[in-house]
């Protein structure tokens, strides 16, 4: 992985807590505005740290192939990103 990996993680680490956070107010019967806040914010999160792997493997893999790969590399790895970001933007 070419991303920043403490930044990567910490994210991610902040999103688990959260959704543990959300399985103890479920549990606990909590307001459903004050859960889906919290999903709302670890989805965020999640989002955060996909794009900025993404935002790597473009800069680094995608880049790498470009420069120096064969045009099938090039081909492949330019689909991977195009892929990875159409179902970012789905969902």
């Amino acid at each position: 992985m070419k991303a920043e990996k403490k930044s990567v993680s910490h994210k991610i680490k902040i999103a688990r807590g959260q959704l543990d956070a959300v399985l103890k107010m479920i549990e606990d019967d909590q307001y459903c505005v004050d859960i889906s806040t919290q999903l709302l914010a670890a989805q965020a999160l999640l989002k955060s740290a996909n794009q900025q792997i993404l935002e790597a493997h473009i800069r680094c893999c995608v880049s790498e192939a470009i420069e120096s790969g064969t045009e099938a590399k090039r081909t492949e790895k330019v689909e991977e990103a195009l892929q990875l970001m159409e179902k970012m933007a789905r969902g």
